[in-house]
């Protein structure tokens, strides 16, 4: 008879390897075969096998390791079996792993297959969510919510675009210097959609997500040591270490609480000193970009909130460049809060309206912004009540849903 908390240790050693190792296991397998769809079916295969054999046999020694060897083995016996037409079955034995079998060194393979997935071949609106998912771990319906559709429609784009990869001979490897520009545009957008991944989760109880923060920022990292003079690269770094180094000020004591209303003393201030360095670098550079402008607004709300100037012009001023730049629905949102700011809730709630709704139906910041500008208007209950609604019912985190309730019922005006 197994110990339960042996079984428990051995299916939580399991969850944690899918949660961490998943995207570099995958990475280093989809370039030695070439082939992400395969990829992808025999690492499935390896974690479900994990979830049998590690509750009742013991977790080996290097998990990784043992994952690895067993999803190469699928796709050697698949692709054997493929070649003589053996029975599907017998094609699926697996030898039991060696424990003295060396684990490659594939911390930055994932930054190679990124590159992978952005190549020109494949559709530009599959590079990102492609990346998301084959590198990242991240499933079709969460990419689908980030990008505003159905489940169904990204899970279609998202085959085909492996489907382009195996058909083409896409070349697994990091470009030559000279195509590195159009790719490095979607490899930072895969960066910082993750890390938007991880700080939304920080109140939910979505596992695949959490940790994705220190992932992002890793891969920025070492992206930089790729592009050490690549101005949004250092940008995209930057923006990241100025909201993290908030986030110990962003949850207490399960209360959420707004940048204006944190507790400077639990920022980390060593981390947005770096992340200063790191836009006056990329400055230096004169090749300003959507990252370096993102990074420059956070510049000015931390220096508000540490000196008490105001900012609220020049931060202003920052957005509508931002928007012109890269009118995102996010950057369009960060206007009209920022437009609110320097002009007055009917303006910003103007700014709101200019919006199409079926961009903005389900995306919660649009509807959390409107309803405190209508609060703040005090004119009509019925629609202030309508959009905490929506923002209530669209928020993941616990603590910010409990903090737009208490919201939505404090009196308007």
């Amino acid at each position: 008879m197994v110990d339960g908390g042996f079984q428990d240790h051995g299916r939580r050693a399991a969850e944690n390897a899918a949660r961490i190792s998943y995207g570099r296991l995958l990475a280093y397998l989809a370039r030695q075969w070439r082939d992400v769809a395969a990829a992808e079916d025999a690492l499935s295969d390896a974690f479900r096998r994990a979830l049998e054999i590690w509750p009742t046999e013991g977790v080996p020694s290097n998990p990784d390791a043992w994952l690895l060897v067993v999803a190469r083995n699928l796709l050697r016996n698949s692709a054997r079996a493929r070649k003589t037409r053996e029975d599907i079955a017998q094609s699926l034995l697996v030898l039991t792993p060696t424990e003295t079998e060396d684990m490659p060194k594939i911390a930055d393979k994932r930054l190679e297959l990124m590159f992978v997935c952005g190549h020109p071949a494949i559709d530009a609106a599959a590079r990102t969510p492609l990346m998301l998912q084959t590198v990242l771990g991240l499933t079709a319906e969460r990419i689908a919510s980030s990008f505003l559709v159905s489940p169904d429609a990204m899970g279609r784009r998202l085959s085909r675009a492996k489907a382009r990869i195996k058909d083409t001979g896409i070349a697994f490897e990091v470009p030559e210097e000279s195509e590195l520009g159009e790719r490095m545009e979607f490899v930072l957008e895969t960066i910082y959609a993750a890390y938007g991944q991880g700080w939304d989760s920080a109140g939910s109880d979505d596992q695949t997500r959490k940790g994705l923060t220190d992932e992002a920022i890793w891969l920025a990292r070492v992206l930089l040591e790729l592009r050490p003079d690549d101005a949004e690269a250092l940008g995209l770094l930057s923006l990241m270490l100025f909201c993290e180094s908030r986030r110990a000020a962003r949850h207490v004591d399960g209360r959420y609480q707004p940048l204006a209303e944190q507790d400077t003393a639990l920022w980390d201030l060593p981390m947005a000193r770096e992340a200063e360095d790191k836009l006056q670098m990329a400055g230096a550079l004169k090749q300003p970009g959507r990252f370096q402008l993102e990074a420059a607004i956070q510049s000015l709300l931390v220096h508000s909130r540490l000196t008490g100037a105001d900012m609220r012009l020049p931060n202003w001023t920052l957005y509508r460049l931002l928007a012109e730049k890269a009118p995102t629905i996010g950057n369009l949102v960060g206007l009209a809060a920022a437009t609110a700011e320097v002009h007055g809730a009917q303006a910003g709630l103007n700014e709101l309206a200019q919006m199409p709704e079926q961009v903005t139906r389900d995306y919660q910041p649009f509807w959390a912004l409107k309803a405190q500008l209508l609060q703040q208007l005090g004119r009509d209950q019925s629609a202030t009540d309508e959009a905490f609604k929506r923002a209530i019912g669209l928020t993941e985190d616990q603590v910010v849903r409990a903090y737009l309730i208490d919201k939505s019922m404090q009196k308007t005006g």
